[in-house]
């Protein structure tokens, strides 16, 4: 099984399995490992089956225990791959229907539950369902993005797998290329090993006659795919950061709605006031953590943020959020478009937040 590191495992060998984590890549690995497992399916790996997930929660469970239920006479069973399960199962109908499908799974058919889940994310999106399928002998694991060196050993493992030779770092720069050595929590890396994969074969593709792939090969054909991080974004408009702020903010803008980068923003500059009229009235950095209620780390960051602002530059940067704000909004009838949007953050941290 591709890094799927097992968090907890049923002990028995039902045909259920609820996989959930932060890699897209190790979750279809997971199911197809848990589809072609003989002690769940000695009769041999049945045919995956996706229900039509927008269908009423009510209709897709029978629909699913209908399916399950049934045993074939001739050819492959089913394994049904069913995500948002948790939406399914809120209500006691839904549980109940839960625990009718898991009970009545016909040999040669099993049911998988697949949950993404952002990195950050520390428990199963549904306990329920996970709890039910470990009582009911199933397997219940997670699925954790490898990170910095874990993914660079990770891509020598999925070339040999295919064949493909690595020279000496390759397998390194391609993860730094694709943003695996980013130490930030709040990263998506959910299709980082998709990517890893694709890259490789792509980079296959350049010696055919078999010799191995080099660093400058790595370079010269794989973009740089580097995820955004919000938090290093707003910590580099905190420190006045003006090339690093528009550096990540290149990143995020395409994937995080601009009212969503204005919403931490304002909280972020908000911060920086309220603890630099604290430092201005003589309360030290370290009370912050009971005045404020902060742990002592992000105490200490806007404390050492505000020193570099005067009261004047934060409410010059307080009045700009609100002037951006209304731009994305479109007040006062003011068309905007995303490239406009996308200026108007420019010339904000521009004007606003780089040093005079």
């Amino acid at each position: 099984m591709e890094r799927a590191a097992p968090i907890s495992q049923g002990r028995g060998s039902a045909p259920l399995a609820y996989v959930w984590g932060d890699d897209a890549f190790g979750l279809e690995a997971a199911v197809e490992a848990f589809r072609k497992d003989p002690a769940r399916f000695p009769g041999g790996p049945p045919d995956r089956w996706r229900p039509e997930e927008r269908a009423e929660s009510g209709r897709l469970l029978g629909e699913i225990r209908e399916r399950l239920g049934t045993g074939t006479m001739f050819g492959a069973g089913s394994v049904a791959i069913v995500s948002g399960i948790g939406a399914l199962v809120r209500s006691t109908a839904g549980r109940d229907a839960l625990a009718a499908i898991l009970a009545t799974v016909a040999p040669g058919n099993g049911l998988a539950i697949v949950e993404e889940t952002e990195s950050t994310a520390r428990e199963a999106p549904s306990k329920v369902a996970a709890e039910a399928i470990r009582a009911a002998g199933g397997l219940v694991q997670q699925v954790k993005a490898p990170l910095q060196g874990a993914l660079s050993a990770w891509i020598d493992s999925r070339a040999r797998e295919r064949g493909i030779k690595l020279g000496p770092g390759a397998a390194q720069e391609l993860a730094t290329r694709i943003g695996g050595f980013i130490r930030e929590g709040d990263v998506e890396r959910q299709q980082q090993g998709r990517i890893a994969v694709m890259e490789l074969e792509k980079l296959a593709l350049r010696h055919a006659d078999g010799g191995p792939i080099t660093t400058d090969d790595v370079r010269a054909l794989v973009s740089e795919a580097v995820p955004g991080s919000v938090w290093s974004f707003v910590d580099a408009v905190g420190m006045r950061q003006r090339a690093r702020a528009l550096e990540l903010l290149e990143r995020l803008i395409e994937d995080k709605p601009a009212p969503v980068l204005l919403a931490v923003l304002h909280r972020r500059i908000r911060e920086l006031i309220e603890v630099h009229d604290r430092l201005e009235r003589g309360e030290m950095p370290g009370s912050l953590v009971r005045s404020m209620r902060l742990v002592p780390f992000r105490a200490e960051t806007l404390a050492r943020q505000a020193k570099g602002w005067s009261a004047a530059e934060l409410d010059g940067a307080l009045e700009g959020l609100v002037d951006l704000d209304a731009q994305v909004k479109g007040v006062g009838g003011r068309r905007s478009t995303d490239a406009r949007d996308r200026l108007a953050f420019d010339l904000w941290i521009t004007d606003r937040v780089a040093p005079t």
